[in-house]
């Protein structure tokens, strides 16, 4: 079972901007690493994003991307995307809060996970069987499981934009990555490296 992460990210390495609160989820200006993927989405694009999708059973995420808040849980908070996420499978979401699972339209259920990262994990390979497990981000989850070697490869939807400060996945990490695969729009660079 392969286990990816996928991100899109600044030049300068950050997946988001700083001072990420409720009001500005992906930080101040971290909406330029996503532009590529909004509106009329180049055929390139489009075609990386489904394969990257593909054949993928859960994910893990972590609380802040879930709702950007830390603290107890504000229980008619669904999460970021309407009542039909992207995700359409089981996602499990790093907390320090329980919480009941979510179950929305479209396929997705939230299971709120409160036993540690390792836990998550177990949980998501369970749950995807012989499917790919997908880290869906954010920045301090992708980092903890680069550290720990559990990610196998590493998607970044790389935007010619700087942000000059944020959050990374790579901060006091030292890693060598293998490119495996580089794809190009007008928009975006799409790389792809073995991560172990």
């Amino acid at each position: 079972m392969t286990t990816i992460a996928r991100m899109a990210i600044s030049l300068d390495g950050f997946t988001a901007g700083p001072d990420q609160s409720p009001d500005h989820p992906l930080g101040v200006g971290g909406e330029k690493v996503h532009t590529w993927s909004f509106g009329d989405v180049h055929p390139v694009d489009a075609r990386v994003v489904a394969e990257a999708d593909a054949g993928i059973g859960a994910y893990l995420m972590g609380r802040n991307m879930f709702d950007g808040d830390r603290g107890p849980w504000n229980l008619s908070w669904r999460g970021w995307w309407g009542e039909e996420p992207p995700y359409h499978c089981p996602v499990f979401v790093l907390t320090h809060h329980a919480r009941d699972p979510l179950e929305m339209r479209g396929g997705t259920t939230f299971h709120f996970v409160t036993d540690g990262p390792d836990r998550a994990m177990e949980l998501a390979r369970e749950a995807a069987g012989s499917n790919r497990v997908a880290i869906a981000g954010g920045a301090a989850t992708v980092r903890h499981y680069l550290a720990a070697g559990e990610i196998d490869e590493l998607l970044l939807h790389q935007s010619p934009v700087t942000l000059g400060a944020g959050e990374s996945p790579f901060a006091g990490l030292d890693l060598a990555l293998t490119p495996i695969r580089a794809v190009q729009s007008p928009k975006v660079t799409h790389l792809t490296y073995r991560a172990r």
